[in-house]
């Protein structure tokens, strides 16, 4: 049986009056797929900020391979194998999809500065073994020499993807990775995630339920910041208290 590698125990956040997160305990197995699903302000993308490092609780805990990381900044959370894409993607648009491929590769994997790439060559890495098998994974072979900023927003948000895996985490945090792409975009990027699975342990927040279906293993449904419902996907959407506060359906 798979263990936890990453926990929230007894997790609170307040801004003010307004407790955005309360009390929410959660747990992922390697190599499991988890959405996180509820509507505007449920508290969904302030639990991941506190999972990310980006915010600290107030109350509880968070670990990763059983290792106390509560009051680790976000790099230090990156550097430990835990990695986040945004809502907005977040690429050099002023380079190529390769050299951001590159970039990313170089952090990953050598002590100097993203910087001192840029003064000397990234050609070098254009035939790394990596840079090339991610290309074609994510279905950017044709896009390689393309700026980032002419690409379309499904194109930018599969290489926004494309570099999140490239730095290898062991726990990759998706926010709303379907956020305003077109069908035909949403299954490019399905396409690409789905070759992770068994490979990675995912966690997601999205809106787009129907989409991911037959993507996620489990469900949490959070709402005015807690945790109403948890389970397999069917199960959570049929819960009284997910029909009642996200469907906003009455029930018998």
């Amino acid at each position: 049986m798979s263990k936890a590698i990453l926990q929230a125990h007894g997790v609170s956040k307040k801004f003010g009056s307004l407790k955005a997160v309360n009390n929410v305990n959660f747990s992922v197995n390697e190599f499991e797929i988890v959405g996180i699903l509820g509507s505007n302000g449920a508290g969904k993308t302030t639990f991941f900020n506190l999972l990310t490092g980006l915010f600290f609780p107030d109350e509880g805990s968070i670990s990763l391979k059983g290792e106390d990381i509560t009051r680790m900044t976000a790099q230090e959370r990156v550097a430990k194998g835990l990695t986040r894409t945004f809502q907005l993607t977040s690429t050099f648009d002023n380079l190529n999809v390769t050299d951001n491929l590159v970039l990313v590769y170089f952090r990953a994997n050598h002590q100097t500065s993203a910087k001192e790439l840029l003064l000397t060559t990234r050609k070098l890495f254009y035939n790394n073994p990596k840079i090339l098998s991610t290309l074609e994974t994510f279905n950017l072979l044709e896009l390689k020499d393309r700026q980032v900023q002419h690409l379309s927003l499904g194109e930018k948000r599969r290489l926004e993807i494309a570099m999140a895996v490239l730095a290898e985490p062991e726990v990759l945090l998706l926010d709303e990775p379907l956020a305003g792409l077109a069908d035909s975009e949403i299954r490019g990027v399905l396409e690409v995630l789905r070759r992770h699975i068994g490979k990675q342990t995912i966690v997601l927040v999205e809106h787009k339920i129907s989409h991911i279906e037959k993507f996620v293993e489990r469900l949490m449904v959070m709402h005015e910041g807690r945790v109403i419902a948890e389970g397999g996907y069917e199960d959570c959407l049929n819960h009284p208290e997910v029909r009642r506060s996200y469907w906003q359906i009455e029930a018998d």
